[in-house]
């Protein structure tokens, strides 16, 4: 039997990523097994799960996902001692509009699983109003239950002694508090932390995480107050159909933002996925039925794409005969240039006639709703797929034939229709899930 806890915070950037992964490490060094999950829609920070754990992380989204489909992908905590599911922005932090189970707050999760919720907490120019925060937050829903607190970056033992007495006058355990120490940061990027497999010396700043974290939190008050669980398999809960049976997957520093539950997903249907990399100049492999280009980074090596005469050219060869789909950054790839964060316009494949622009950095961020007009690789004309849309670049110009009527998370229609021209198509948005 596995013992839950979700771990959440009032804001983003009080340090959740930092303590997930540090406590997951500190467990998994103790010869536990620690199943993590992320709340919501990110695609980065499973990696640094896995990468703290030996184990594969997805993500659980109360928005886009049905509660079968929730149920089938926590199903893989059985055989795990511990499961830490790391939370997004604040604890209560969703949209206006309810989704299939929930707004896509962590809470939702947290209520669905009955797992209790330890929280960072960052005192940051304040005391005792700390424990205030953490007590609207314990009361502010009835079926969410807080577990307790670790304080983050305190200034000094004084202040460390204030914030403890309120939170005890409050009633509220504090599990540790950590001094501020800036060498267990991890890097950041526009879209968030940079990714676990670009840097070299992540286990070692994971380590060294775990290592400051256990000497200033109760790791055994923690694990006492994770809520016993026993989770059950969901039969097919994830229905999903694959884009094909060989899939071509774009798959290097330049195109990695994929849901790990979608690849786990295509493979437990049959599907077979052969990686390739464009920044290699690698072609897809000739054996595939489809070629699918995630998301990732391509704004940062667009000159390289630009250059690589040989992916360009074996992608619009493939596309002549079969599919061709890109979401968000693999989208712009697809398209006919992109204009990066120096003013540099560069030649793309021009399967279709999208041109992006990074010059003037404007965020696009939120949920999204896809009705198809067209079939994509997987879905047909009229399914309704659910996804997540985050980036800075501008349309320059979407010349061709819309691919969905797309809507955010209110119902307004958005101008990020997707794209398709023969046998290519492309959305900004990245699929989490379709409507059944």
């Amino acid at each position: 039997m596995a013992a839950g806890l979700v771990i959440s915070a009032p804001a983003s950037g009080v340090g959740k990523t930092t303590l997930t992964l540090a406590l997951a490490r500190a467990y998994s060094d103790r010869g536990l097994n620690v199943q993590c999950f992320k709340s919501g829609p990110d695609y980065i920070d499973p990696a640094f799960h896995a990468a703290a754990t030996g184990r594969a992380s997805v993500n659980l989204d109360s928005w886009a996902m049905d509660r079968a489909m929730i149920a089938h992908l926590v199903s893989r905590g059985t055989n795990a001692d511990i499961v830490l599911a790391e939370g997004s922005m604040g604890l209560f932090d969703g949209v206006a509009a309810r989704g299939v189970s929930g707004t896509g707050a962590t809470a939702d999760i947290a209520e669905m699983m009955g797992w209790p919720v330890l929280l960072v907490i960052d005192p940051s120019g304040q005391a005792q109003t700390a424990a205030a925060i953490a007590a609207g937050l314990r009361d502010y829903r009835a079926g969410v239950r807080l577990a307790g607190v670790v304080l983050n970056r305190v200034a000094s033992p004084r202040h460390e002694d204030l914030v403890r007495r309120a939170l005890g006058d409050a009633g509220i355990a504090v599990f540790g508090a950590l001094p501020r120490h800036a060498e267990i940061s991890l890097p950041k990027r526009h879209l968030g932390l940079v990714q676990a497999e670009e840097q070299a010396e992540v286990g070692g700043l994971i380590g060294e995480a775990a290592r400051f974290v256990s000497e200033h939190v109760d790791l055994d008050a923690v694990l006492r107050s994770a809520a016993a669980w026993s989770p059950q398999a969901a039969a097919n809960g994830l229905n999903v159909t694959p884009p094909g049976q060989r899939i071509a997957l774009a798959r290097d520093a330049a195109f990695s933002f994929v849901y790990p539950h979608m690849l786990e997903a295509w493979r437990a249907a049959g599907a077979e996925i052969v990686t390739f990399s464009p920044l290699a100049d690698q072609a897809p492999d000739a054996g595939a039925d489809v070629c699918w280009l995630p998301g990732g980074y391509p704004e940062l090596h667009a000159g390289r794409l630009a250059a690589n005469t040989r992916f360009r050219s074996s992608l619009r060869a493939f596309a002549e005969t079969r599919p061709v789909h890109g979401e968000c950054g693999g989208y712009m790839v697809l398209g006919t240039a992109l204009t990066d964060a120096d003013g540099v316009r560069h030649e793309m494949t021009g399967l279709l006639g999208l041109e992006t622009s990074f010059a003037k950095r404007r965020m696009h961020l939120g949920y999204r709703l896809a009705e198809l007009a067209a079939p994509v690789p997987g879905h047909r004309a009229g399914a309704r797929l659910r996804g997540h849309e985050f980036h800075y670049s501008t349309i320059i110009a979407q010349p061709d034939t819309a691919l969905a009527v797309v809507r955010d998370a209110t119902g307004a229609v958005i101008a990020e229709t997707g794209s398709r021209r023969g046998r290519a198509t492309g959305t900004f948005f990245h699929l989490i899930a379709e409507d059944r």
